[in-house]
């Protein structure tokens, strides 16, 4: 038996989905911190001694009243809300493919994504970060937002039962996705070390099974959502 083109296509998208985001292999878990180290017994006080109060003047006064000192978050901090931010992105495409179906209005909105474009990069600016690697990522996030759109036309076209009954505001959609995109160019503003080291790959991977398993994401979710990480490690 010979699979047929769109069998082809499903094995395809699945392998995809299959390699990068493997249950329980070695890159799918986030990596746990090192057990701390077990305290040892205080030495018993002399009797003599365990009867003399220290003197006043002996401890600092402004000791118990420091401020912590703030500490960075760890690389998998950095990268997890890449990932989370990147599933909530994809959500959208679900949403615009509902207020487009039926319309006439095409998937591919150049204009639209332009404009996208030099948003984020104009803030990425602000932000001190690089725009062309911001555009890069967000070109992804753009093609993954259509991985998802193109899949539920043929899902709905397959079986129209399952099209939407309702369209929503597509302009209200945009809202959100612009929301969306402006936490996403803060995250990567703020994850350059993360992503142009030789271990953003496997904690990226692991930060994005954890948000397949959170989501419950199917298998066109699954392949979107690795669609739009693709440049997210510029060290990769």
């Amino acid at each position: 038996m010979h699979p047929t083109p769109s069998l082809r296509s499903a094995l395809a998208v699945g392998a995809a989905a299959a390699v990068l985001f493997t249950a329980t292999g070695g890159a799918a878990a986030a990596p746990a911190s090192p057990p701390a180290a077990a305290a040892r017994p205080a030495a018993p006080v002399p009797p003599s001694s365990a009867a003399a109060p220290a003197p006043p003047s002996a401890a600092a006064p402004h000791a118990a009243s420091a401020p912590p000192a703030a500490t960075a978050p760890s690389p998998y901090g950095q990268l997890r809300p890449l990932a989370e931010l990147s599933a909530e992105r994809l959500a959208t495409g679900d949403l615009v493919a509902a207020a487009k179906w039926g319309t006439g209005s095409p998937i591919d909105d150049p204009a639209r994504e332009q404009e996208v474009l030099e948003t984020v990069a104009d803030q990425a600016r602000r932000l001190g970060a690089d725009p062309a690697a911001t555009v890069r990522v967000f070109r992804d996030q753009i093609e993954a937002n259509k991985v998802v759109q193109r899949g539920l036309y043929r899902r709905w076209d397959a079986d129209p039962a399952q099209a939407p009954t309702q369209r929503p505001d597509l302009q209200e959609v945009r809202k959100e996705i612009n929301r969306v995109n402006g936490a996403l160019v803060r995250a990567l503003a703020g994850s350059p070390r993360a992503r142009s080291a030789p271990y953003c790959a496997p904690l990226l991977t692991a930060a994005a099974v954890r948000v397949h398993r959170q989501r419950r994401l199917d298998t066109l979710h699954t392949a979107a959502l690795a669609r739009s990480l693709r440049s997210v490690c510029t060290g990769a």
